[in-house]
């Protein structure tokens, strides 16, 4: 998952919202008409860049969720050789361990390319 910091805020989002207060506090500066809008264009440039930046990163994030579901697969192909009869009852636990980290994998992955939706230009 990703780290969040102490705002609640993930550090992806940390720049973007440091921009926004950050055009927010410029508004209230008196500037002539042309730098003003020079700076609303660096800034809405910069705002642009990082959302890219983020989308990337969930990108490669739910790159890696998907190989970890596919690392994980190669050891549940061990499941064909288990027997309901099974002795060692520890393997029916290993055996759930990994579907539970299919679980988490595919969740953090879904999580990640909903970000990236969201994030996308309309």
């Amino acid at each position: 998952m990703a780290s969040q910091s102490g705002s609640g805020q993930s550090p992806q989002y940390a720049s973007v919202a440091v921009v926004r207060r950050l055009a927010t506090v410029l508004q209230g500066v008196d500037l002539d008409c042309e730098c003003r809008a020079r700076l609303d264009q660096a800034l809405a440039r910069f705002e642009a860049l990082e959302n890219r930046r983020t989308a990337r990163e969930h990108l490669a994030n739910a790159r890696r969720q998907r190989e970890r579901i596919e690392a994980v697969f190669f050891f549940l192909r061990d499941i064909d050789a288990l027997a309901s009869t099974e002795q060692d009852h520890g393997l029916y636990e290993e055996v759930a361990l990994l579907f539970e980290d299919i679980a988490k994998a595919a969740s953090e992955g879904a999580r990640s390319m909903r970000q990236v939706g969201s994030s996308a230009p309309a």
